[in-house]
């Protein structure tokens, strides 16, 4: 079976290269993706945002490893097969973590006020848009495909085949 190109763009290639640029930004850029996760409550942290202490490094740099394994074990994965189990299975497995990842985002919701983080879009930055908006998107894309939302059934593939 052929799997749609827009389900083929956006897991092989858009989804990858925005999780290489997360693991960018957490990895190779540490001081900013932390400002950037800061609020108006946090500012006063600044010096430590500045300057992350060792813990805070390693931390930051095993996300970017992270985010850089997902990136290259749903591309080469899925790149590799057409087989509807396997993309089932890794498209389900990042379903998982798509909704811990939306989960991390708990403690800004007790600062910010949950609406605030998960829902008012008009007011993200950078990072709230990768780690909230396009999560979103990347749930609702494995949502779809996991649900067969165009995808052939196998009654259509037998009849194409009379």
């Amino acid at each position: 079976m052929s799997i749609p190109i827009l389900y083929r763009s956006f897991f092989l290639y858009i989804e990858p290269i925005s999780a290489i640029l997360g693991a960018y930004w957490a990895g190779a850029r540490p001081a900013e993706y932390l400002g950037l996760l800061a609020t108006s409550n946090t500012a006063r942290l600044a010096s430590d945002i500045s300057n992350p202490n060792t813990p805070t490094l390693i931390s930051l740099y095993q996300l970017s490893n992270l985010y850089f394994l997902f990136a290259l074990n749903e591309h080469l994965v899925l790149s590799s097969t057409t087989s509807l189990k396997t993309w089932r299975t890794v498209l389900f497995c990042l379903l998982v973590a798509d909704l811990g990842h939306l989960a991390t985002m708990a403690p800004l919701g007790l600062e910010k006020g949950f609406a605030e983080v998960y829902f008012a879009f008009w007011n993200w930055n950078a990072i709230e848009w990768g780690s909230i908006g396009f999560v979103y998107a990347g749930a609702t894309m494995r949502t779809c495909f996991l649900l067969g939302v165009g995808l052939e059934s196998d009654a259509s593939r037998e009849k194409r085949k009379l």
